[in-house]
């Protein structure tokens, strides 16, 4: 009767363990050309984002004086830097027929 108790038991917690793992053993989702491109798109968007906050942030600390010139120089260079690499991969990844006149 005991056998028969751990065996029920051990099946029991198999199939817990298998219900549990099965999405791991799940092929991946293809995500099609347009997901991969808006996420990207997201990720260039953000890094734009970002970039102009720095800016702003650099402007603000100039302005109070917590920057030298010259470090307000190399900050400001560093993220106009980034924020054009993401204009510019923003504007490769749109569609021909997308982009604005």
């Amino acid at each position: 009767m005991t056998f028969l108790l751990y065996l029920s038991g051990l099946i029991l917690i198999g199939m817990i363990a298998l219900f549990v793992a099965a999405p791991l053993f799940k092929p991946e989702r293809q995500s099609d050309r347009s997901d991969a491109r808006e996420d990207l798109a997201a990720r260039w968007e953000k890094q734009k984002t970002d970039a102009y906050a720095a800016i702003r942030e650099a402007d603000f600390d100039q302005e109070m004086g917590k920057l030298t010139e010259e470090d307000y120089r190399l900050l400001r260079e560093k993220y106009e830097a980034r924020a054009l690499e993401a204009l510019a991969q923003l504007d490769r990844s749109r569609e021909p027929g997308e982009r604005q006149s």
